[in-house]
């Protein structure tokens, strides 16, 4: 330790030498406690078994393997080089073998699959004696897998809907029923107006509706004989009623033609802008 500036000076320097310089190489940290490095473990230290396991890569079976292998190499699922993912199968295995040995007979017994299925290609087969194409001996497994992967995607599908206590809760209303239901304040000017305001949206979304009225040509021709057989004439606008309707009117307007052309009536007029007279073209007795 030196000090800067002399006597008088206030700060000090301080030079600090590694700690390999010091305490030697520096030993290997297992641990931190309360922050402070623990460099030994304790000689009565138990650490049980199970204490510590590390998966590299979880499967949920042996399918879930076989098309792992599978899809990461980019092989043909219906053209699969049976060789090579078995052996590659096989050291999977082999790993989980060593840990959990009930867990690793799922999986030997796909691989005594692949092998009988390799042993099967290998064989001779002469269709002279079966007459009929022999069926590949993969095939079978390859319609596993695929029904296989079609679940799975769905299942992977279905993990994303949101679930309740996962992805959100649900609440909980407590209501007490013990309590007086409170209702509200409603006078008659209220009600009212909540009455008009619903005829008037009522009304905004009525449809027109239209409505056919049957009218016979024949019956109204009955009415004008009927009206001018006591009267020598009539003027040609008293012949109809423009309160019922334009309907009404097309269809007496009909009636006089018609009765004109059977020659029932007659329809005269004495000179241009002059009136016009409707009479019965005989006079009854």
């Amino acid at each position: 330790m030196e000090p800067v500036g002399g006597a008088q000076g206030t700060e000090t320097a301080v030079a600090v030498q590694p700690a390999e310089a010091i305490n030697g190489p520096l030993e290997p940290v297992f641990a931190r406690v309360h922050g402070e490095p623990l460099m030994r473990l304790p000689q009565d230290l138990y650490i049980p078994p199970d204490a510590l396991e590390v998966f590299l890569e979880s499967f949920e079976g042996p399918l879930d393997l076989l098309l792992y292998l599978i899809r990461k190499q980019n092989f043909n699922i219906l053209d699969i080089p049976l060789a090579e993912v078995t052996r590659q199968y096989l050291v999977y295995v082999e790993q989980i073998r060593r840990h959990n040995l009930e867990l690793a007979a799922e999986y030997l017994l796909m691989a005594a699959l692949l092998i009988d299925i390799k042993s099967r290609m290998l064989l001779p087969v002469r269709k002279a004696d079966t007459g009929e194409e022999v069926e590949d001996p993969r095939a079978e497994l390859a319609r596993r897998l695929l029904e296989y992967e079609r679940i799975k995607l769905g299942a992977q599908k279905l993990d994303l809907v949101p679930r309740e206590g996962r992805d959100f809760m649900r609440a909980q209303v407590l209501l007490d029923q013990s309590a007086p239901a409170r209702l509200p304040d409603v006078n008659v000017v209220d009600l009212r107006e909540a009455w008009g305001d619903l005829l008037r949206r009522a009304r905004l979304v009525e449809h027109h509706r239209i409505s056919r009225e049957a009218l016979s040509v024949r019956d109204y021709m009955t009415r004008v004989l009927r009206t001018l057989q006591d009267r020598r004439f009539a003027e040609f606008h008293e012949m109809f009623d423009p309160s019922r309707g334009i309907p009404v009117v097309v269809v007496t307007f009909i009636a006089l033609l018609e009765l004109a052309k059977e020659f029932l009536i007659e329809i005269t007029q004495a000179e241009a802008f002059a009136p016009i007279y409707v009479r019965l073209a005989y006079q009854p007795s």
